[in-house]
């Protein structure tokens, strides 16, 4: 290395790596912050924003002029102020001028501009055609009068406006997206006449609080027309603290019969609606919906049609999975970060917000006036100076014609400044000749009152404040329109469950000794002769419909719900419970039954105890069960009997010695679980011993024939006949004549040949 070389080396900057690279993220990150994704509190664009409006008005495109190529405005943006990529500038230009993405576009265009069902069908620029709307004139129309700062464009050959002079605060009514490096905003738009109101009340009362301004801006104001269903306490807390979440909701009306959503939720395509709601057909998630169909125009812009099975399809329940399951509801985040005046970004609340926009309008208000003052003042001195003038018209044009320096010797000899020598030279010589006193007075008297007038708002805040409050009116009056998105309050969308969405259908679900379930539609299929594993065979079986749980209970008193949808066919052997429960070590499953969640059910035990219970007291969801009959020891449960009617029906129980009880069934207590009340006495030693159980225990409506069956042999109790073994709850019984002393089961008919054995209930 030569001696030049080392020296080169020793003046180049050396930083370490890490300092190095933190620096230069840190500098990337405020570019990002401050110069692309955070919009300014002021006109609330942010710079490609502010640059294709600042552009498009330079190239004279504002409200009413005639239409030019959108490739000439990105042009212009690209090469005059923004040196980025031209699409991204295009894409930018096109929200501005989409309806259902900007509340207030501050672009009209012609041509293709894109769809609500896809925001980014729009055609090239070199097709589409932009001027400003009328809008953008809340931007633009005090750019010129001395409201604003101005610095070099990128190439320092142009200036460009750091912040346009907005006569509204945009920041709020058109809102704003972005994310920078470490932060991000999300401002949802609001109405303008809302906006106003919370203004105005914000200048005549500073100290008003959030409760205050939202008497006046219920809420946000999306471009299309969905229901904003979050809670009006939970709007008031994101304007408190700058930061939350909004819920819109589609709009929907019955028809016909037929379900049509008029409105949907920003940003939500209904192609995309229409493609979540068929995939859930096609799942049969859906069967209570036939056909769905866009029938979505220019006059209806969205019409989606949602064809119910039929009328008795519960609408707002089908509506409700549908708003929790597809983007017919959506949340939407409110950050309310914006760069301040200061230049520093910082999430503010809605009233720090409008607070802030108001000192900033109310310095865009002073900068204008000093400036329409120092131009009144510089006019009323060049007219003192034409004043002289025409006093002195001979002399003015003899001086004039005489000296070589006709601007100096002006001065010397009227006293004039060299404005007003300028002024009076400038003047042709036609013009000087027909002046008139009268007319130079004149402009003269109304540029003092309006000098005058001008001082006055200056010095006075009120009248500053009373001159801002009429221009936010009169902006407001001009632009002003009805809000679009209703505040309503809703109930939570709430997706069908399983057993919700299963077509309602008889089934019988079957139980084998083994523990092996399955399922048949209908209730005709004669359990008994199905097909079981080797070693195994009918145990009990309940007939109820597809909606309603299958409740098992097991040897140890413990209840067990399991949903019947996806229960193996009958046609095969089923499968074993304990892949879906886990009940206890050596515990088998006795009995299983269907029905309404208000059914009474009679729990009993071989020990003579028992109660009533709903069937809904046996539903739960875990696995293990619960615990429902606290069961004496040794004590093994029967089958539960169904009770139609707790009031007047009887309890027929008898034992395997033959002894049969009879009482009224509301002798014994409903309960959630227990161990029940005495239904007959055993003695304590033969029950210990095993000698005498409780056989059966069955509901006797008082007009049923009860039959009881020894073996091959029956004998049949008519109601008449019942007398004769009634008794307390509790007793002892009546025994059976010979020959039917070895009961085995129980059967009960009624006189419309309605069967009430075990499991029989078609409810």
């Amino acid at each position: 290395m030569t001696h030049r070389d080392s020296m080169t080396t020793d003046a180049l900057e050396r930083l370490p790596l890490e300092t190095f690279t933190e620096k230069a993220y840190l500098e990337y990150s405020l570019y990002v912050i401050l110069d692309r994704a955070l919009p300014h509190i002021g006109d609330g664009l942010k710079p490609v924003q502010r640059r294709i409006v600042y552009a498009m008005s330079d190239l004279g495109l504002r409200s009413g002029a005639k239409f030019k190529k959108s490739a000439r405005t990105v042009g212009d943006v690209l090469g005059k102020f923004h040196p980025h990529g031209d699409s991204a500038c295009y894409e930018a230009m096109v929200l501005m001028a989409q309806p259902f993405s900007y509340r207030y576009p501050l672009i009209e265009g012609q041509g293709n501009w894109g769809a609500q069902d896809d925001p980014k069908s729009f055609a090239a620029m070199r097709y589409t055609e932009a001027r400003l709307s009328r809008y953008a004139d809340v931007l633009l129309s005090e750019l010129g009068q001395g409201t604003v700062e101005w610095m070099p464009n990128f190439d320092g050959t142009l200036e460009e406006p750091v912040v346009l002079p907005a006569r509204l605060p945009n920041v709020l009514l058109n809102g704003a997206a972005g994310i920078a490096v470490g932060m991000a905003t999300d401002i949802p738009p609001h109405n303008i006449r809302e906006v106003v109101d919370a203004c105005l009340e914000l200048v005549e009362n500073p100290e008003a609080d959030v409760e205050d301004l939202c008497r006046h801006i219920q809420g946000p104001d999306f471009p299309t027309r969905g229901e904003i269903i979050t809670a009006k306490e939970e709007l008031l807390e994101i304007y408190r603290t700058g930061t939350g979440s909004v819920r819109v909701r589609a709009a929907w009306e019955r028809e016909n019969g037929d379900l049509i959503i008029t409105a949907l939720p920003p940003q939500v395509s209904g192609a995309r609606v229409l493609e979540q709601i068929s995939s859930q057909m096609q799942a049969k998630k859906l069967p209570m919906v036939v056909d769905i169909r866009d029938e979505s125009d220019h006059e209806d812009p969205t019409r989606l049609v949602i064809v119910p099975r039929s009328n008795r399809v519960d609408a707002e329940a089908l509506l409700s999975h549908l708003f929790a399951t597809t983007d017919l509801e959506k949340s939407y985040r409110v950050n309310l970060n914006v760069i301040g005046r200061d230049g520093r970004p910082r999430v503010r609340s809605l009233v720090e917000l409008l607070s802030e926009w108001l000192e900033f309008r109310r310095d865009t208000v002073v900068r204008r006036l000093r400036h329409r003052l120092d131009a009144v003042v510089r006019r009323l001195h060049l007219l003192d100076g034409l004043i002289v003038a025409f006093l002195n018209i001979d002399e003015v044009i003899a001086v004039i014609r005489k000296e070589d320096r006709p601007g100096p010797a002006l001065m010397e000899r009227f006293g004039l400044s060299q404005e007003q020598a300028e002024a009076i030279l400038n003047l042709r010589l036609r013009r000087l000749a027909k002046l008139e006193e009268i007319q130079i007075r004149e402009e003269q008297k109304e540029r003092k009152e309006e000098r005058r007038r001008l001082k006055k708002i200056l010095q006075s805040r009120s009248r500053l404040n009373d001159l801002i409050c009429d221009e936010l009116r009169e902006a407001a009056q001009e632009h002003a329109d009805e809000r679009r998105s209703p505040i309503v309050r809703r109930s939570d969308a709430r997706a069908l469950a399983k057993d919700d969405i299963t077509p309602v259908e008889p089934v019988m679900v079957i139980l084998s000794e083994k523990g092996w379930v399955r399922a048949a539609k209908g209730h005709e299929l004669d359990p008994q002769r199905l097909n079981y594993r080797a070693g195994d065979g009918f145990c009990d079986a309940a007939r109820g419909r597809s909606n309603q749980p299958a409740v098992f209970l097991d040897s140890t008193g413990r209840s067990y719900a399991v949903s019947v949808h996806d229960l193996p066919s009958a046609r095969s052997q089923g499968e074993p419970l304990t892949g879906r429960l886990t009940p206890p070590t050596g515990a088998a499953f006795r009995a299983v039954v269907m029905g309404p969640p208000q059914q009474l059910w009679l729990l009993i035990n071989d020990a003579g105890y028992g109660f009533l219970c709903r069937l809904e007291d046996l539903f739960t969801k875990n696995r293990t069960g619960k615990v429902v009959m606290n069961l004496p020891k040794g004590a093994e449960p029967l089958s539960p009997e169904p009770v139609a009617e707790p009031k007047t029906d009887l309890l027929a129980a008898v034992t395997n010695e033959g002894r049969l009880l009879i009482f009224p069934v509301g002798e014994l207590p409903v309960l959630s679980k227990g161990k029940g009340n005495k239904i007959i006495q055993i003695p304590p030693k033969r029950a210990a011993a095993g000698k005498e159980l409780l056989v059966c225990c069955k509901a006797l409506p008082t007009d049923a024939v009860l039959t009881v069956h020894a073996g091959k042999r029956h004998l049949s109790l008519k109601p008449g006949q019942f007398e004769a073994y009634f008794g307390l709850r509790g007793r002892r019984g009546k025994r059976l004549p010979r020959g039917f002393r070895s009961v085995s089961h129980l059967e009960v008919t009624v006189p419309r040949q309605m069967s009430l054995t075990s499991g029989d209930n078609d409810a």
